[in-house]
């Protein structure tokens, strides 16, 4: 079995990662910023970085931020080559290409290093998770009002299934991009606010506000969908119900694909 590092091994992602690939017999290296002993801040690399990929056959890229990206993967990158990593996995987002939105321009960025890296390569571009759209609605039910950018639709994932996804590939040869992966249905993201707020007893009138901009332009289109390739089988009705408890989220979710 091989020495694999994961970044961002205590994200939600990039724990469940771990816990695959230990259990398929590897040997795993977390790093964080704050989890020994490969405690390393990507952004600022260093002789830390370089202990931490010494010795290692595959990097899985998981650790991610809203500024910073960049540096962290030159820094990455610059330290793997030093260290003859024969492979890097790194999990993207779908519709990078395609909706300019800051954050999706870094992830973009992220690619195109990773591309011109030198080092044998995979980029696996996935839906939001289900997680991510949970703490979105969170933040945006703190309000009596929910307030929802008008007619853009979502197509969340599993985690759980990407994580399975990204442990495959990690076992794997480099692969390149290989196919997208999208949630299992496509829906407006009212209606997944609606069920959130069902599944968790909160009582907020629905309110969708058209926006402005390239970026909304981008995502009202579906330009962050991946339809075509909606492979995952967990939906965001059946994660509602693990999480929250109760029948109806999943009688909404299946409502939604009939």
């Amino acid at each position: 079995m091989t020495t694999i590092l994961v970044t961002g091994g205590t994200g939600t992602l990039g724990r469940l990662v771990t816990e695959r690939l230990r259990a398929d017999g590897h040997e795993v290296r977390v790093l964080s910023r704050r989890t020994q002993p490969y405690a390393v801040d990507l952004r600022e690399g260093g002789a830390a970085l370089d202990a931490a990929v010494a010795g290692v056959d595959t990097i899985v890229h998981c650790a991610s931020s809203p500024k910073g990206d960049e540096q962290a993967a030159a820094n990455l990158i610059r330290a793997a080559r030093g260290a003859g990593v024969r492979h890097l996995v790194y999990i993207s987002i779908v519709g990078v290409d395609r909706v300019p939105f800051r954050y999706y321009k870094s992830k973009l960025a992220v690619e195109r290093q990773v591309e011109e890296s030198g080092l044998g390569w995979t980029v696996l571009r996935t839906t939001q998770f289900h997680d991510l759209l949970v703490i979105l609605l969170q933040g945006l039910s703190k309000l009596p009002v929910l307030f929802l950018p008008a007619g853009v639709p979502d197509q969340p994932v599993e985690v759980a299934e990407v994580a399975d996804r990204l442990t495959e590939l990690a076992a794997g040869a480099p692969a390149g991009r290989v196919e997208d992966m999208g949630g299992p249905e496509v829906r407006t993201l009212e209606s997944l606010a609606r069920a959130y707020l069902k599944a968790t007893g909160r009582r907020r009138a629905v309110v969708n506000v058209p926006l402005w901009g390239a970026a909304y332009r981008g995502f009202r289109s579906g330009g962050h969908l991946a339809p075509q390739r909606a492979v995952g089988t967990g939906t965001f009705g059946e994660y509602l119900a693990r999480r929250y408890g109760g029948e109806q989220a999943r009688a909404d979710s299946g409502r939604s694909r009939a």
